[in-house]
């Protein structure tokens, strides 16, 4: 069985100014926004070396992530998402 992308995944994506500061100038789609942004924090060292599913949040990602120091990759996912349009 071959597995097609979800369209959603696809669509291109009108982006916040915030979010584009870290990934970019939209729009993108939802998939791209990820991808770069594990570019970025792979790019600065982002990631909690004890844990490396955490994510530390530097001044750009901040405000992305409602505020908090460290967040989960899941939790990243949905934080940024009310950043696309």
């Amino acid at each position: 069985m071959v597995r097609t992308a979800n369209p959603a995944l696809m669509k291109p994506m009108e982006l916040s100014a915030e979010l584009e500061a870290v990934v970019g100038k939209g729009p993108m789609s939802r998939g791209e926004v990820i991808k770069q942004l594990w570019v970025y924090i792979k790019k600065h060292d982002l990631q909690n070396p004890a844990n490396k599913r955490n994510i530390l949040a530097d001044d750009k990602l901040k405000p992305l992530f409602g505020g908090k120091g460290e967040v989960t990759m899941f939790e990243m996912t949905k934080l940024v998402s009310p950043h696309l349009k």
